[in-house]
């Protein structure tokens, strides 16, 4: 199979349908477009649980891992809380490498105000570069909880900050020399510094406190990857303005370098919102800072179109991360 996410009908057939017992405290379960588990501990106490495993990148791995298993549990609408670390390491790998991922972790846990709970960490020769599985806890009230399953027909689609900030960062940092050789240093050291936008916790705060029906951090796949997740998990069509999607000139220039999509890499940073009044909430957003714009809308029917002026196409099934076509 092609590296990245398992294609959608193979994780239906072969994953999800092959998970059947429940638990009647488990709210929210596996299902396409959910990336977090949600477990009801108390008469209005939600416990939320996501998993990832950070394989994108070997340069700050420690903040990368805790800043997408923090999105992801914003993205329910949870207060992070804190993660537990499987950290796998090759036998080439230094103490003091060991040392920066975990203090780069701490650094960022300490900024979101989340713990370190635990973990595992062991030197084996099954990786060929660092690896780190996070498991992220997050808590919130029932009434706060925000599934895919909560988007409706006619509901605005708003993209936060700008798509492709995760795959820019990663890039610039990992082919700098390469880069600089390209573009002009100011560029591409602007582009280093996206890792400062990574963070979705605040725009998933305003978003709740709005109302809004469901929000989906956009990492893997991409925004066209999380426009198909999010209207197949919810089982709605979709129609979007492709001019309208924000997008950095700086991820335009290097994704056109390396011959990459930029609609099609791992964005974290960028959240996908599904609401009622979607301007009223991008007015919200941008009086705290955070830049966002409503790209859509969603409909009854099936299909999921994408605009570019005059031109109008159907959206394709999620490919791989175009990510990996660089760094694979």
């Amino acid at each position: 199979m092609k590296i990245g996410k398992l294609p959608e009908p193979v994780l239906i057939r072969s994953v999800l349908k092959q998970v059947k017992h429940r638990r009647e405290e488990v709210l929210v379960g596996p299902a396409v477009g959910q990336d977090c588990a949600a477990l009801e501990v108390g008469e209005d106490e939600v416990l939320v649980m996501s998993t990832d495993p950070i394989t994108g990148t070997a340069k700050d791995l420690g903040h990368h891992s805790i800043h997408i298993t923090a999105n992801d549990l914003a993205a329910a609408g949870a207060d992070p809380v804190g993660v537990m670390l499987t950290v796998m390491l090759p036998d080439t790998v230094e103490e003091p490498e060991i040392r920066k991922m975990m203090q780069d972790a701490e650094e960022t846990c300490e900024k979101l105000h989340m713990e370190i709970l635990g973990g595992h960490t062991e030197i084996t020769n099954v990786v060929k570069q660092p690896l780190i599985s996070v498991t992220g806890v997050g808590k919130m009230k029932k009434e706060n909880l925000r599934t895919v399953s909560q988007i409706r027909p006619d509901q605005d689609i708003i993209v936060t900050k700008w798509i492709g900030l995760e795959a820019t960062t990663i890039l610039a940092k990992e082919k700098e020399e390469e880069l600089k050789k390209r573009f002009p240093a100011v560029l591409v050291d602007t582009a280093k510094d996206f890792d400062q936008y990574l963070s979705v916790v605040p725009e998933s705060r305003i978003a709740v406190k709005h109302g809004v029906s469901s929000m989906h951090d956009i990492t893997e796949g991409g925004v066209f990857g999380a426009f198909w997740e999010m209207a197949s998990g919810a089982g709605v069509g979709l129609e979007v303005d492709l001019k309208k999607i924000p997008i950095r000139q700086e991820t335009v220039e290097i994704c056109n370098y390396f011959g990459v999509n930029p609609y099609q890499i791992m964005s974290s940073g960028s959240m996908m919102i599904a609401a009622d009044d979607g301007h009223e909430l991008v007015r919200k957003l941008e009086q705290a800072g955070i830049h966002a714009v409503v790209v859509g809308r969603t409909n009854s029917g099936n299909d999921r179109i994408l605009r570019n002026g005059e031109d109008v196409r159907y959206l394709d099934k999620p490919q791989p991360d175009e990510l990996y076509k660089v760094m694979g």
